[in-house]
């Protein structure tokens, strides 16, 4: 049976880091890299909400629905897109809401149904 051997090459960097991050990350060893992703996780989990907690201000209700629940996403909303539903002078609007970076993008969805 012939064994394949093991890629050990590294992965190419994502071209939009800053290379002080990449020479800082380039010096530790795989524990080292392990700790740092589980925290950049947690760092970016508390981001979000934080963003969301920015929302809150102006919306009066997120409603969870993921684009994957969502017919008929438009071109330029990403999959990542969450419904946000916002009360305007008394009338309530629907926006697909993301975020690209440390920005939180809307889009105008439609107005809320009145029956519900």
């Amino acid at each position: 049976m012939l064994v394949k051997p093991m890629d050990t090459s590294e992965p190419d960097p994502p071209d939009d880091v800053a290379q002080y991050i990449l020479d800082g990350l380039d010096r530790q060893d795989a524990d080292s890299l392990r700790r740092i992703a589980a925290y950049a996780e947690r760092l970016a989990d508390a981001r979000e909400l934080q963003a969301e907690a920015e929302l809150g201000d102006d919306a009066d209700e997120v409603v969870r629905e993921h684009s994957e629940d969502l017919d008929d996403l438009p071109d330029d909303v990403p999959g990542k897109a969450s419904v946000v539903v916002k009360e305007i002078n008394d009338n309530r609007y629907e926006y697909y809401q993301w975020r690209e970076g440390s920005r939180v993008k809307s889009k105008y969805k439609a107005p809320v149904n009145p029956s519900e």
